[in-house]
């Protein structure tokens, strides 16, 4: 079968994506100074999970009921939210972010080999895996070469952030079943959220017992609300229509484009300074989507002599 090839809209959608996810950085920064994670991930979650279902009530659709859907829900949840959030908070306990950062961009290599094996339509091909290989390459020179030093000290969270994800890479290869169900993405995107909401909400009140913290401020809420109702309910739309559309493959390189949308923010937003480092880190990824796209090198090849 052909490989799936994105367009204008699909690589649109990623970038914009990419933006909502790198923005996530900016409110955790703020929320982990004033509540614990597992409050954090069910208050992204629950709150993203009521905005969805007000949206698929609002735009006259209907969640469905049968037990088919809802054991895909669950399974996405599982797999897209609740293994990768609770792996990635309990490894950024012991290891720096920036090492997290590197192992999480391991995602698209991950995704490449899975679905390779579990579909026949997104086959590995030597265009993706170089491409795959130079962005990560990208991810690792703009964050800095120098938090590599830690590797192999605290093996068990890193294999944690790797575990994570791993799930990534096999959650987008499970949601494209949705597409096959024929629901539109909203739908998918709304029963992820709310699953994940039934499976962390005990989490969060066993250990971290919310009622007992101190009332959030202004700020917390603001950084809360724009988690749950930006880089979630909004992101995971168009992660289900990426995905519906692109594959799952091409749907995990944002994790590439996470790091390049967080630096652009930071300097954006708190004024941080770009480094060289970025600038080549962001041309080295714009390589490795230039391989994986391939698009470029197919013109040169019928270029005539």
């Amino acid at each position: 079968m052909q490989q799936k090839q994105m367009g204008f809209a699909e690589w649109g959608m990623l970038l914009v994506l990419s933006l909502l996810w790198g923005g996530s950085f900016l409110f955790n920064g703020i929320l982990v100074k004033s509540l614990p994670p597992f409050t954090i991930v069910t208050g992204r979650v629950l709150i993203a999970a009521l905005a969805l279902n007000l949206i698929v009530r609002a735009t006259g659709h209907a969640m469905p009921r049968d037990g088919r859907s809802w054991a895909a829900f669950f399974g996405m949840g599982i797999l897209n939210n609740m293994i990768p959030f609770c792996l990635i908070v309990w490894g950024q306990t012991h290891i720096a972010s920036g090492l997290a950062s590197i192992l999480n961009a391991t995602t698209p290599l991950f995704g490449v080999v899975v679905a390779h094996f579990l579909t026949a339509d997104e086959k590995m091909t030597g265009n993706r895996l170089l491409g795959v290989l130079v962005g990560f390459a990208g991810v690792a020179y703009m964050i800095g070469f120098d938090v590599l030093r830690d590797l192999g000290s605290n093996v068990l969270a890193q294999l944690a952030v790797l575990g994570a994800a791993l799930s990534y890479s096999f959650a987008g290869i499970f949601g494209r079943r949705f597409r096959q169900m024929g629901m539109a993405p909203l739908i998918p995107a709304a029963g992820q959220v709310s699953a994940s909401t039934v499976l962390m909400l005990p989490i969060a009140l066993i250990v971290d017992q919310p009622w007992t913290l101190a009332a959030p401020s202004l700020e917390t809420w603001m950084a809360l609300f724009g988690l749950a109702l930006l880089s979630t309910a909004i992101a995971y739309v168009l992660f289900f229509r990426i995905l519906a559309a692109a594959g799952a493959t091409n749907l995990m390189l944002v994790t590439f484009l996470i790091p390049v949308s967080a630096i652009l923010l930071g300097a954006a937003i708190l004024g941080e300074q770009l480094q060289v480092k970025h600038l080549i880190g962001m041309a080295m990824i714009a390589i490795g989507l230039a391989a994986i796209d391939g698009r470029l090198f197919a013109l040169r090849r019928k270029r005539p002599a």
